[in-house]
């Protein structure tokens, strides 16, 4: 099938439900902007080594060229999404399914912003879908379970290999410096730390980024009559699209969140700062090159929790971390559900 902007643009014309798939998408990359993206600098800000709007310009370029270079490599994620679901047989009301789950995730993401929560807005894009999927099939026909165990590789993965890359990596960094004088490392650890922030946006454009571009594309074959995105190249402007409103969302709104991550849950020294960056980016990497989808949020929240623990456990603000553990627990419950709901009432309204 055609992908290109000009043949997207006319099928969005032609179908409003497409439309308001298309809108409803964007609505949740901007969301994820607010409330995901900025993890990716939290730490380089709030040690002060870029400023707030000069790091937002940097994670929107390499965004970008994150969702460019690893979709070359391995476009594996972007069709994780439409894979964990079933709408066989139900076209036109699965895009009204769809919108109902984007429709439900833009609810819960701006819910979380709002009290300064980062929420993944992976899980939630899932969770939506597969409650959609749920109401649409009348069960769990509409799951695809195979697909489903992967999420939960990746939930483990994120978890367990982000706090303890965090903690090893900021070993070996205090190992290898504990000669030194600290003034003498400031230097290299500001521009270790920039560097750092750019390789997690990279790498949270070769996650989230691929999986809202799946979308976008499920949204379109199902209007015209197909459920499969398979071999479909994912064209270059959708890349820039998507890095565009994830950038204009993070500059927007994700400032509580920055202060949330960065500052509230560990008070972070330069080459703490680092290392956290470093191990996040490792963990992001490793996973989409297996092709497994995880949490951005998840991976670099543990790394700063691990990175913490290094001094000593109480230098962690458990209070924070409830906060984020009690929504990244309830996001698969809460989000689904109102995927669900929101599914049953779209449909039964068109």
């Amino acid at each position: 099938m055609d992908v290109s902007f000009a043949f997207f643009w006319e099928q969005i014309l032609q179908n409003p439900v497409l439309a308001v798939s298309v809108f409803l998408t964007l609505c949740v990359i901007f969301v994820n902007g607010w409330t995901d993206a900025p993890n990716a600098i939290a730490t380089c800000v709030s040690t002060r080594c870029m400023g707030a709007q000069a790091a937002i310009f940097m994670s929107a370029a390499f965004n970008f060229l994150g969702v460019l270079v690893m979709t070359m490599l391995n476009s594996t994620v972007a069709m994780t999404i439409k894979n964990m679901v079933n709408f066989d047989g139900h076209n036109e009301e699965a895009v009204i399914a769809l919108c109902a789950a984007l429709f439900a995730i833009v609810v819960w993401a701006v819910a979380a912003w709002w009290f300064g929560i980062p929420t993944s807005e992976s899980h939630a894009l899932i969770a939506g879908i597969s409650g959609a999927a749920i109401a649409l099939q009348g069960g769990l026909s509409g799951i695809n379970g195979a697909e489903w165990v992967k999420v939960l590789y990746g939930l483990a993965l994120s978890t367990l290999l982000g706090f303890a890359s965090g903690y090893l990596i900021c070993k070996i960094v205090i190992l290898l410096c504990r000669r030194m004088h600290r003034g003498k490392t400031e230097g290299f650890f500001k521009w270790g730390q920039i560097f750092g922030a750019a390789a997690m946006s990279f790498m949270h454009g070769a996650q989230d980024g691929q999986k809202f571009m799946g979308v976008l594309l499920l949204g379109l074959f199902l209007v015209n009559g197909s459920d499969s995105t398979a071999g479909v190249v994912l064209p270059v402007w959708m890349m820039l699209l998507c890095s565009v409103v994830m950038g204009l969302g993070t500059s927007i709104g994700g400032k509580k969140i920055i202060k949330s991550v960065g500052m509230d849950m560990v008070r972070l020294e330069k080459y703490q700062g680092f290392s956290a960056d470093i191990a996040a980016a490792a963990c992001l990497l490793l996973s989409s090159v297996f092709g497994i989808p995880v949490s951005t949020t998840h991976t670099k929240t543990t790394a700063i929790m691990g990175v913490g623990a290094t001094k000593r456990f109480s230098a962690i603000n458990y209070r924070v971390v409830w906060d984020m553990v009690l929504t990244w627990v309830l996001t698969f419950p809460g989000c689904g559900l109102i995927g669900y709901l929101m599914a049953k009432l779209f449909i039964a309204l068109f």
